[in-house]
C-alpha cells in the first residue's frame, strides 16, 4: 500500500507485524478486560477472534489501534509501539489501521462518497477537511474503496438510504479508503441476516488477498469465523484458550472457549433473518 501520512517512516516487509508481550487491560471500574496476552500476527493473516460477550474480542482488537490502551505488557504494529505512543506517534500508527465497527458509525445525512471520504482524514489537512476541499487522488481512493466493495453505483446516494448490508458494505469502503496495512473489524455481521453477513465477510476476505491486508475480525458465530480465517484466537475471561487454524477448532475446542456445548445460537446459519442485503 502507498499513500502514508507525512513523515511516517516508509513500509518494510513487516510493516503491518502486530506483536502483543503479555499485554494486559484493565478499565477504570477495576474490571480485567485482557489478562497476560502474548502473540504475533504476521502481516496478511486473516484472523478470527471468538469468545463469549465480555470474553475480550472487542478489547483484544482496540488495542491495538489505542483506542483501548494496554495497562499491562507491550504492544507494537510494524515495530512501533503502540503502548505508550500519543500525539502524532499514536497518529501514525493509527493512519495504518482501518476499522471497520458494528454499528456502522455513518454520517446518514451525506453521500456515501463523503462517508467514504472520511477515511482521508489521516492524509489530509485539516481545512481541506473544513472545506470538502478534497485533492482529486481523494475522491479517486474512494471510488475505489467503492468499487472494491461493489457500491460504486450508490456513491451519490445519501447512507440513510441503505440497508444495513449496504451500510456495512460503505464502512468497509471507508476503512479501506485510508489505504491501511491493517484492518479491524469489530463485529462486523452482528445485526446482519446469514446471506448478507457471508457478502460483507467475502468482501473483507478478498482485500485481504487481492490486497495483502491484515484483517482481524471480531466474530459470535463459530462457523463463520472458521469458514473466513486464516487463524481462528479464542479468548475466555481475557485470555487466550485456543490460537490455531479453523479447521483445528472442532467441538471440543469450543466447549474450551465457551465453556459449554455448541448451540444453534453460536452458528450463523441457524440464526433468523433480521434485514436485506
Amino acid at each position: 500500500m502507498t499513500d502514508r501520512l507525512p513523515g511516517a517512516a516508509a513500509p518494510t516487509a513487516s510493516d503491518s507485524d502486530i506483536v502483543f508481550d503479555g499485554v494486559g487491560v484493565t478499565y477504570p471500574n477495576g474490571y480485567r478486560g485482557l489478562s497476560d496476552v502474548s502473540l504475533t500476527i504476521p502481516t496478511g493473516q486473516m484472523v478470527g477472534v471468538v469468545g463469549l460477550s465480555g470474553a475480550g474480542k472487542s478489547t483484544l482488537i482496540r488495542t491495538i489501534n489505542s483506542l483501548v490502551p494496554a495497562t499491562d505488557g507491550t504492544l507494537s504494529v510494524g515495530g512501533r509501539e503502540v503502548t505508550h505512543a500519543k500525539g502524532r506517534e499514536l497518529r501514525a500508527v493509527r493512519s495504518d489501521i482501518g476499522m471497520v465497527f458494528q454499528s456502522f458509525n455513518l454520517v446518514k445525512g451525506t453521500t456515501v462518497l463523503n462517508n467514504v471520504l472520511m477515511g482521508r482524514l489521516f492524509r489530509a489537512p485539516w481545512w481541506r477537511v473544513l472545506l470538502a476541499a478534497w485533492k482529486s487522488q481523494d475522491v479517486d481512493a474512494a471510488m475505489d474503496a467503492l468499487n472494491r466493495v461493489e457500491m460504486l453505483p450508490r456513491a451519490y446516494t445519501r447512507a440513510s438510504e441503505l440497508s444495513g448490508g449496504q451500510q456495512q458494505r460503505i464502512g468497509i469502503a471507508r476503512a479501506l479508503a485510508q489505504k491501511p496495512t491493517i484492518i479491524l473489524a469489530d463485529e462486523p455481521v452482528a445485526s446482519l441476516d446469514p446471506p448478507t453477513s457471508r457478502v460483507v465477510m467475502d468482501h473483507l476476505r478478498r482485500i485481504n488477498v487481492e490486497l495483502g491486508v491484515t484483517v482481524i475480525t471480531n466474530l459470535h458465530f463459530l462457523d463463520l469465523a472458521r469458514a473466513y480465517s486464516d487463524r481462528l484466537i479464542g479468548l475466555r475471561a481475557g485470555q487466550i484458550v485456543f490460537d490455531g487454524a479453523g479447521a483445528d477448532a472442532g467441538e471440543d475446542v469450543f466447549e474450551s472457549i465457551y465453556g459449554r456445548s455448541l448451540t444453534s445460537s453460536d452458528v450463523l446459519e441457524a440464526t433468523p433473518v433480521l434485514e436485506e442485503q
